[in-house]
């Protein structure tokens, strides 16, 4: 803990722990932690069991999350306390943890996904050797685990009635601001204390332009009309916030409930898909639908590749790809064509483009990137009937006519240089029907 080697805090301590809410204001553990105790110290750990997984040294999360942590720091200084910031894996820095400061509890937001939730257990284990209580909050959604639920008692698997109970159980007080700010003369009074470097943790430091924290109401009312258009600024943008929790659920909650039902609509498929994957966590590593495992993918690795650096000869396939390698974001309509002709055009597993997507996305969401990519691949609940095959260039004249984002991100889509389609469209539709007729054990007529 070299932050604290020459520093000396004999009270005890309560330690709220940051992890996927990165802010200080309207944050439900941080407001219980100062609401029932005084001297409460925040603390981050960049995890080396999530870390050291990444290959690339300007990963653009590790900046942000940092360029978030500095902006923390920065705060509490002004409030007379400091943010322990800390490098290594969980269960070792709480051991040090321990060992160095009189902790009486440990406060943190609930994490869903499968590591979060093994790492819990360990912490909470650890702690409760040691008399040390540990407490939980939701934070990062409105809904939870079985806060929604149908009437039987089982779990939804299809998005409409889901998103119906989600509207019938919701009340307005679900979207009250936590006020942490009354209690903010608890944090421990404490001179800041120091930051370890990007660098230190083998990352490169630099000044990336992230999207604005700030909603913008006037594109918010716009959105219902905008979001599918890749070369408008018409969606919210605010998907990096959302993950990392900088800003709050319930504030952009309200802000949808007042002005487009349409974009709480998508914030409701974000907390579907966390249910989905509460609920059945196998979604990580296998279909949703058992039988779409069955599927005899092909696989071509310099097709994937292709795909990967933009080079498949479908000019807004290939847009869209360089937009995600060169800024961290694709479009959600992008999202939606890319995964699709990866898995139906080139009958390339989608577990594969998951992972390509979890690299490269700077807003990335284990349970919204693999929920995405089933729906794409017909796999997942609710999912895109496996014969629906999206056709670039139908896509192409009804999302982007005017050619204004291919030429952006694709501007040599129109040289004599630019490759051939690496499978013919008519092709590729027949190949993917057979092979998910094949795959599913079933009989299908379906006209083109």
């Amino acid at each position: 803990m070299r932050q604290l080697e020459n520093v000396s805090i004999p009270t005890p301590v309560i330690l709220f722990w940051l992890r996927r809410d990165l802010r200080l204001e309207d944050n439900h553990g941080l407001y219980q932690a100062l609401k029932h105790h005084e001297n409460v110290l925040p603390i981050f750990i960049f995890d080396r069991n999530i870390l050291d997984k990444l290959d690339n040294p300007k990963d653009q999360r590790v900046r942000f999350i940092y360029q978030q942590i500095q902006l923390i720091q920065k705060k509490l200084a002004q409030l007379g306390s400091s943010l322990l910031v800390s490098y290594g894996k969980p269960v070792a820095i709480f051991h040090a943890l321990i060992k160095r400061l009189k902790i009486k509890a440990v406060y943190t937001n609930h994490d869903y996904e499968p590591y979060a939730i093994q790492r819990d257990q360990e912490i909470a284990t650890l702690l409760q050797a040691h008399q040390i209580s540990f407490h939980t909050f939701k934070d990062q959604v409105i809904f939870e685990k079985n806060e929604v639920m149908k009437d039987n008692g089982l779990p939804y698997t299809v998005f409409t009635p889901y998103m119906k109970k989600w509207k019938a159980v919701f009340k307005p007080s679900f979207v009250n601001r936590f006020e942490t700010s009354s209690y903010f003369k608890n944090f421990l009074k404490i001179k800041p204390l120091p930051l370890m470097t990007l660098k230190e943790m083998g990352f490169q430091a630099s000044h990336d332009d992230f999207p604005p924290k700030q909603i913008d109401v006037a594109r918010i009312q716009q959105y219902d009309q905008q979001r599918d258009l890749p070369a408008l600024h018409g969606t919210s943008r605010l998907s990096v916030h959302l993950r990392f929790g900088t800003i709050s659920i319930r504030e952009v909650t309200h802000v949808a409930l007042t002005y487009n039902e349409v974009w709480l609509n998508e914030l409701i498929w974000r907390n579907f898909y966390m249910m989905i994957l509460w609920h059945f966590p196998h979604v990580v590593e296998h279909a949703f639908k058992p039988a779409y495992d069955n599927i005899a993918w092909i696989n071509n690795e310099e097709h994937f590749q292709a795909w990967c650096v933009g080079r498949t000869g479908y000019p807004i396939v290939d847009a869209g790809m360089h937009e995600l390698n060169e800024t961290g974001y694709m479009h959600n309509r992008l999202r939606m064509i890319t995964a699709s002709f990866l898995t139906k055009h080139l009958l390339i597993d989608w577990r594969w483009g998951e992972a390509y997507f979890a690299k490269k996305l700077l807003d990335y969401e284990l349970a919204s990137n693999n929920g995405g990519w089933q729906w794409a691949a017909g796999s997942g609940c609710d999912a895109a009937p496996y014969f629906r095959i999206f056709n670039p260039h139908l896509q192409t004249q009804k999302f982007d006519p005017e050619l204004k984002y291919i030429t952006r991100w694709n501007p040599r889509f129109q040289e004599l240089t630019y490759p051939k389609p690496i499978v013919k469209y008519k092709f590729a539709r027949e190949r993917a029907l057979k092979t998910y007729e094949k795959a599913l054990s079933i009989k299908a007529n379906i006209s083109s």
